[in-house]
């Protein structure tokens, strides 16, 4: 349930922003922090007495295994979009990266994706499939499906879609089809 506007008349702002979140990621990051602690004890710590080869392998492969599950993860706790005057710009978790910005004049068209699922997309992060376009995916639910001027298309799961969608679209009417700004 909503507690929304859904008037065409309520004015929109000139900044518009959304975001989605995926709590269940976290306990993922504290599966790569686990494996990054592991590979330090091991370093740090180690009676091992098979040699110093099995153990390099092992302290590189827990900590590389550790950075990249927790860096990945973290990466796609949230997805952030925002849309104004002149484009629309994706943010993926905490630092922003990776980052998208799609300008309005870019932009055919705009749809609510009520089900959008990372199992579609073969999971959770910045996908491409080439049946089904490009899409940043953090959580199962409603997103925002962009029609490409290059025939490509683009999805963000994102809280509120229908909002987005409204506002992208009232932007899209005042422009002319393609015309660069």
């Amino acid at each position: 349930m909503r507690d929304h506007p859904h008037g065409e008349n309520v004015p929109h702002p000139p900044v518009w922003t959304g975001r989605a979140t995926n709590r269940f990621q976290w306990l993922l990051a504290l599966v790569g922090a686990a494996c990054l602690a592991l590979g330090i004890e091991l370093a740090v710590d180690s009676a091992w007495t098979s040699g110093i080869a099995p153990l390099a392998m092992a302290v590189v492969g827990c900590i590389a295994a550790g950075l990249l599950v927790l860096f990945g993860t973290l990466a796609f706790v949230h997805v952030a979009l925002k849309v104004d005057e002149e484009s629309l710009e994706v943010r993926c978790g905490h630092i922003g990266l990776p980052r998208r910005r799609i300008p309005l004049s870019s932009v055919a068209g705009a749809e609510v994706d009520p089900h959008v699922t990372p199992r579609h997309w073969g999971g959770w992060g910045y996908r491409w499939r080439p049946e089904k376009g490009t899409a940043v995916v953090v959580r199962r639910g409603e997103g925002v499906r962009l029609s490409l001027w290059d025939g490509h298309t683009f999805t963000i799961t994102v809280d509120d879609a229908e909002a987005a969608v409204q506002i992208i679209r009232d932007r899209l009417r005042s422009r002319t089809p393609g015309a660069a700004h």
